[in-house]
């Protein structure tokens, strides 16, 4: 099962570019042997400042066709990681070609985009700036394939 991270907004070179660029790697690694992989990412800009919802239609455009779609939004729900980890597993096992991860702007995401998701999860009660969050959800993937790997990457 391919996975798909589409995001609001540039990742500029620095740390935080890095930092998923890194993990992503490991989970390409990690994941092939599993069937999950290779890991991508798609950045969309709302240049018009239409708001919440042009950045929905950007989104929208951006998502693979027929892919699992899961959005982050601090009011979604909270997995362990060997609870994502399972999550990854089922929609691979059932069939599921792609599963596209959605991390809105500043403003969050449009309700409509957050109604349609198949998942809505959150990294917890705190607000995370969204470049941030594009590393933990890097980070979160790489440990998830790791976490079925059974590496001792995640320790208990």
């Amino acid at each position: 099962m391919r996975l798909a991270i589409c995001a609001v907004g540039r990742l500029r070179a620095g740390s935080e570019r890095a930092l998923v660029d890194d993990y992503l790697a490991r989970v390409d690694r990690t994941g092939r042997a599993l069937g999950l992989g290779p890991a991508t990412v798609t950045e969309v800009d709302d240049r018009k400042g239409g708001g919440k919802a042009a950045e929905a239609q950007l989104i929208s455009r951006a998502l693979p066709e027929g892919a699992r779609l899961c959005v982050l939004d601090e009011r979604g729900k909270t997995l362990s990681s060997p609870g994502f980890a399972d999550l990854l597993a089922r929609w691979r096992d059932e069939g599921q070609g792609t599963a596209a991860f959605v991390i809105g702007g500043a403003d969050g995401l449009d309700p409509a985009l957050v109604a349609r998701a198949d998942a809505t999860l959150s990294f917890g009660p705190m607000v995370w700036p969204h470049m941030l969050a594009r590393v933990m959800l890097a980070e979160q993937l790489y440990r998830a394939t790791a976490i079925l790997a059974g590496t001792p990457y995640h320790r208990v």
